[in-house]
């Protein structure tokens, strides 16, 4: 009887240690999802669909934008070695030109040699231009370290201070981007002492 009780007992605290634990199971299960949950869900993931989308097609315009320009920009300035390459060749006719003047009596042959390279130098400007290369030549402009490389400077009376007073070499341009800068000699600031206007009145009344 004794040991029928203590089965007994031991099956009670074994049916409670159980039931405890279905408890404590059944704490840890999920509520069921309500409706309201789930499209709240949908809508969370529907809004980060569409900003990954907004950022894929900013992000294709950008590259399409930069592509464009790169391309125009292949084509703009694509010739610029070349340019370079070709403005010292119009210095050599200019130069040919400038030491070599025509004069009455010179011989038709050599006049008509001069006529053509005039005719070639004028040209090449015009072929310059089509392609946007520009010559520079800033007499009287003021100086540019941008566009202008500063031989000298030099005491002048016609231009101010600051001002090119001679160029040396002409510069050149392609569109905005420089291909050669214009050799220049600038003006610089006086070195002779000003008069001030009483040392004047004392010199003229001791005259």
């Amino acid at each position: 009887m004794h040991d029928q009780t203590l089965n007994d007992d031991k099956t009670i605290s074994e049916g409670e240690v159980l039931t405890e634990e279905k408890q404590v199971q059944s704490s840890f299960v999920e509520a069921p999802e309500t409706p309201e949950a789930k499209l709240l869900e949908m809508e969370k993931q529907l809004a980060e669909m569409k900003d990954n989308w907004l950022r894929a097609l900013a992000e294709g315009e950008n590259l399409r934008r930069r592509a464009q320009r790169e391309k125009e920009d292949a084509l703009k300035y694509g010739a610029v070695n070349f340019g370079r390459e070709m403005v010292s060749i119009v210095d050599n006719l200019q130069r040919a030109l400038e030491s070599c003047p025509v004069t009455e009596d010179m011989a038709p042959n050599i006049k008509s040699l001069i006529s053509g390279v005039e005719m070639t130098a004028k040209e090449m400007l015009s072929v310059f231009q089509k392609h946007g290369i520009k010559k520079i030549s800033p007499l009287g402009e003021k100086f540019d370290p941008n566009y202008h490389q500063a031989m000298f400077e030099v005491e002048h009376n016609e231009h101010p201070v600051g001002h090119v007073a001679q160029v040396l070499q002409d510069g050149y341009i392609m569109h905005d981007r420089l291909l050669r800068a214009a050799m220049v000699g600038v003006v610089k600031a006086s070195s002779a002492p000003k008069v001030s206007s009483s040392a004047d009145d004392s010199l003229e009344k001791a005259s």
